[in-house]
């Protein structure tokens, strides 16, 4: 299919070239795909502040499809290990070996600038997709899933979520303000359907040497606390970032970030940890991000 495409256009240019030579007018501009695609590296995933790859590098990519009505779709990736470290190996946790290397997104929505140019409404459905083997359930029940055991009961991690987003831009000044609102319950957390993510994005365009710089704050809402023998384990908690984002041109960007967590604890142990039970570490530790992403 390629090779058909690409021969065509060369004899769709040498006819436009003829043309050009006897009517002295420029061909038109090509048309701008609707489909675009990306690739990043990083040294970290963050996702809301928590690390889903164990403080490691990670591999990302995806693509997106939008049509001129506001209508899009698209599919994003990256390679994680927070599942299989949270759920063990051997005869730890669950007595299985649970591999689950990559989280895979699937979103649809329609975006459009409803109120002013540079003021796009945006309204969409994501479903976050875990490919697992070998990660047994428990019965989900109160007595399996209470506690600090809440996020490790073997609840299957997929999860559905809505969301609703209005984009601003005030000169040099652009961003987003969003909600999203889990159908589901969230990446594996018993009883947790309902819980919903406002969060703020802001960026300032320095005008100088292609710089951004990027700030966001949210605050991740989990929903149906828990008190057990007294002790409250309350997962909901609040993240940030502050950044900055190099555009090299033809594609390429570099950014460098800094971002963290207010970190719940319970009994003195973190509630988001990592990996199989070491609740004294952290995912939402403070910590340098350094990625490169390209676009096509």
């Amino acid at each position: 299919m390629k090779t058909i495409q690409k021969t065509a256009i060369a004899l769709a240019a040498s006819g436009l070239f003829a043309t050009a030579a006897f009517a002295q007018t420029a061909p038109a501009a090509p048309e701008v795909s609707p489909i675009t695609a990306n690739v990043t590296v990083t040294n970290d995933y963050r996702y809301r502040g928590m690390t889903q790859s164990n403080y490691k590098p990670a591999i990302q990519g995806g693509f997106d499809y939008a049509h001129e009505s506001g209508f899009y779709l698209g599919n994003w990736n990256s390679s994680i290990s927070w599942i299989s470290d949270g759920n063990g190996t051997g005869t730890n946790t669950y007595g299985s070996t649970v591999s689950a290397p990559v989280e895979m997104d699937f979103y649809a929505g329609f975006k459009k600038e409803l109120i002013g140019a540079g003021f796009a409404s945006d309204i969409g459905i994501l479903q976050y997709y875990y490919p697992t083997s070998g990660l047994k359930t428990k019965q989900q029940i109160l007595s399996n899933c209470s506690g600090a055991d809440r996020n490790g009961c073997g609840t299957v991690p997929n999860t559905t979520e809505a969301y609703i987003a209005q984009n601003f831009t005030f000169g040099s000044i652009s961003g987003f303000a969003k909600v999203s609102y889990a159908l589901s319950d969230l990446f594996g957390i018993y009883n947790s359907k309902g819980s919903y993510y406002p969060d703020l994005t802001a960026n300032y365009d320095t005008g100088v040497f292609g710089l951004t710089i990027n700030g966001h704050v949210g605050y991740q809402k989990v929903t149906n606390t828990q008190t057990v023998s007294g002790r409250q384990f309350n997962f909901s908690y609040a993240d940030w970032k502050l950044g900055v984002t190099k555009d090299f041109g033809g594609g390429l960007s570099g950014s460098l970030a800094y971002v963290g967590t207010s970190q719940p604890k319970a009994n003195g142990n973190y509630l988001w940890y990592s990996p199989d039970n070491a609740t004294t570490k952290s995912m939402g530790k403070a910590g340098g991000l350094v990625a490169l992403t390209k676009t096509f």
